[in-house]
């Protein structure tokens, strides 16, 4: 192993646990937290789910799929499958959220008399199940079992674009699945911000409307914290979809593989942001991190205050079994 595979396997590792530890917080925020009953927010956990397993699943699995073992044609085809699942899990619930953003200016009154948690909670699982075929056609034939030559019994040195054809990457995995998607949000957050602008211009009438103007202000800051997590998932993933046509439709020498480690990283590294970004553009979610942190910290005052009165008490008895010894002496 060379010292750039070391440092790409060292930097995925630090990548991992924060989109572990990031992601888990953000879960626990929000399914803890009763202030917190907007249906996006069941969307953001998806999200969140989404990123976490892509700390403790995807990347490890990444890591693995680089040629550092060997595995049957097969085993390796669905461990690269795994890891394309969550990104495009990622991918459809940004775009539930904006079209529940959309929604929520669009028809503001439809919106809150009919569109309740349960709702957002079917809309995160249809992403899940939508992305599970989606993210799995390479097991139904659209892979390079016939370039590797392999037979059923035979063993090959598992990586991911030995399985992977880049025409599935390029056309069905980019094209497709992620950059048509991200074009339909961009123009989604685009009239959110639109139809908002142009409410807010209108004059004052009556106490109706100033609740109005409020709520439009709320979803104009909301709609405008997760379009900021749209596009830095934008920002990370482009450049190694860029790549990958590149090399579909160039010459793959002239990519070096220096280049594709900064991509993936810069893909994987995603995930660990998306809880940063919570933290400073969404107050809900900034209160109940800090609400997790009281709890934390209170319960380890507990156990300090615990542990120096249990201290402090056996010195006292241990003192008051002195004085009783040298008194019976």
């Amino acid at each position: 192993m060379g010292a750039g595979e070391v440092i790409y396997t060292l930097v995925e590792v630090l990548i991992a646990i924060s989109c572990c530890l990031g992601n888990m917080l953000v879960v626990l925020a929000l399914w803890t937290s009763k202030s917190i009953k907007q249906p996006t927010f069941c969307l953001i956990v998806s999200l969140a789910v989404a990123d976490f397993l892509v700390g403790c699943i995807a990347i490890p699995l990444a890591v693995v799929v680089d040629g550092r073992v060997r595995t049957s044609f097969t085993v390796c085809l669905f461990t690269s499958c795994l890891v394309i699942l969550f990104t495009l899990v990622s991918v459809l619930c940004l775009a539930a959220i904006a079209v529940d953003r959309f929604l929520r200016v669009y028809i503001p009154l439809r919106y809150k008399t009919t569109i309740q948690k349960r709702h957002s909670c079917l809309a995160a699982a249809a992403c899940w199940l939508l992305a599970m075929p989606l993210s799995f056609a390479p097991m139904l034939g659209w892979n390079n079992r016939k370039a590797s030559s392999d037979s059923t019994n035979s063993t090959i040195v598992c990586q991911f674009l030995t399985v992977i054809p880049m025409s599935y990457l390029v056309y069905f995995n980019f094209i497709i699945c992620t950059l048509i998607p991200l074009l339909v949000m961009t123009a989604l957050y685009a009239s959110v911000f639109f139809i908002i602008r142009g409410s807010l211009r209108e004059k004052p009438g009556n106490s109706a409307f100033t609740e109005s103007q409020q709520y439009l202000r709320k979803e104009k800051q909301l709609a405008g914290s997760l379009s900021l997590v749209l596009a830095l998932f934008a920002l990370s993933w482009i450049p190694l979809h860029i790549l990958n046509c590149i090399a579909y439709f160039g010459d793959p020498s002239h990519i070096s593989k220096t280049a594709f480690y900064i991509g993936i990283l810069l893909s994987h590294a995603n995930s660990a942001v998306n809880p940063v970004v919570y933290a400073f553009k969404i107050q809900k979610i900034r209160e109940a991190y800090l609400k997790i942190w009281g709890q934390l910290t209170s319960c380890k005052a507990e156990n300090l205050a615990s542990e120096t009165s249990h201290s402090t008490d056996n010195n006292l008895s241990n003192k008051i079994n002195s004085v009783t010894n040298i008194d019976r002496k």
